[in-house]
């Protein structure tokens, strides 16, 4: 992940999104239970948590986990090219709130309180 790319990821879901709602055709009846109106229904929830994710992605820019930013990795020292974990400035859980549109959704940062344990950068080398 990447900036750049998070960007353009972000514009083509939306595309994707925007197509989808003028095209899309649901065969089947009002009368009985409708399989392919509930997949459609998946498609767009799908297409939305897409573009809520790669905003959420490119909001955090640290790795950590399993989200990993190319622009933040260790430059040098015995960790040169690990993730580069940002503990101060993102220390919280995102909890984005729906406000009809991903790219609308308004962001509320729960902050992680650590009390019985002691955050350290994990070593994978």
């Amino acid at each position: 992940r990447n900036e750049k790319d998070l960007k353009d990821a972000i514009e083509e879901i939306a595309a994707l999104r925007e197509d989808f709602w003028n095209n899309v055709k649901v065969p089947g009846t009002k009368d009985t239970l409708n399989q392919e109106l509930e997949k459609a229904g998946r498609v767009a929830d799908f297409l939305e948590l897409g573009e809520l994710f790669a905003k959420d992605a490119l909001d955090r820019n640290e790795s950590c986990g399993g989200h990993f930013r190319e622009e933040s990795v260790e430059i040098d020292g015995p960790q040169k090219g690990e993730a580069l974990r940002d503990d101060k400035n993102f220390k919280y859980v995102s909890a984005w709130e729906y406000k009809g549109a991903p790219k609308e959704a308004l962001l509320h940062k729960e902050e992680l309180n650590f009390e019985n344990i002691e955050l350290k950068t994990r070593s994978y080398k």
